[in-house]
């Protein structure tokens, strides 16, 4: 039981020596550090939730301070590292793009729609060559589910003439 009250001692002391050698400037990161755990831990009751600023502000001074120091801080060490990480690869990495192809823009779907239903006779084939002729490329398969999507059938059952309207009407 002594020996115990003495190496509680002298670690104690110890600590204090080491902290009396440390710099100036590692000392005031601690105290920033501590100042601002403590104002978090004053807005809640149960177990400690940071906020992104929170989280950006503790890793950065913790990433000042001496690694043995780390323990002073509320969250584990790994967790500091972990928001590190995250807070450069905010500042590095770019969005991302979605996979896949991007989707055929609306004012190209809506005049594949209009050329369907202005001529009827058109198919899905001919449309895609007319919007060539305008100098916009688009896959005929491409054409086809736009139309498809849109409920317009194919151009034999679309078109509004049929053989026996021609051979009446005439």
């Amino acid at each position: 039981m002594l020996i115990s009250c003495f190496y509680c001692l002298f670690r104690h002391l110890l600590g204090l020596a080491v902290l009396h050698c440390r710099s100036d400037g590692a000392n005031e990161v601690e105290i920033l550090v501590l100042r601002h755990e403590l104002t978090v831990l004053r807005r809640q009751v149960a177990r400690p939730s940071c906020r992104p600023a929170d989280r950006v502000f503790l890793a950065g001074l913790a990433g000042m301070l001496p690694r043995e120091r780390w323990g002073s801080v509320f969250v584990r060490p790994e967790t500091l590292r972990r928001w590190y990480r995250l807070l450069l690869a905010r500042k590095w990495t770019y969005p991302h793009r979605r996979p896949g192809r991007p989707a055929t823009a609306g004012g190209i779907r809506a005049l594949i729609v209009r050329l369907a239903r202005e001529n009827p006779s058109w198919g899905y084939r001919r449309i895609q060559g007319e919007l060539a002729g305008l100098g916009i490329r688009i896959a005929a398969s491409t054409v086809w589910s736009i139309l498809q999507q849109s409920g317009i059938d194919p151009a034999p059952r679309r078109s509004s003439e049929t053989w026996r309207w021609r051979r009446s009407g005439s």
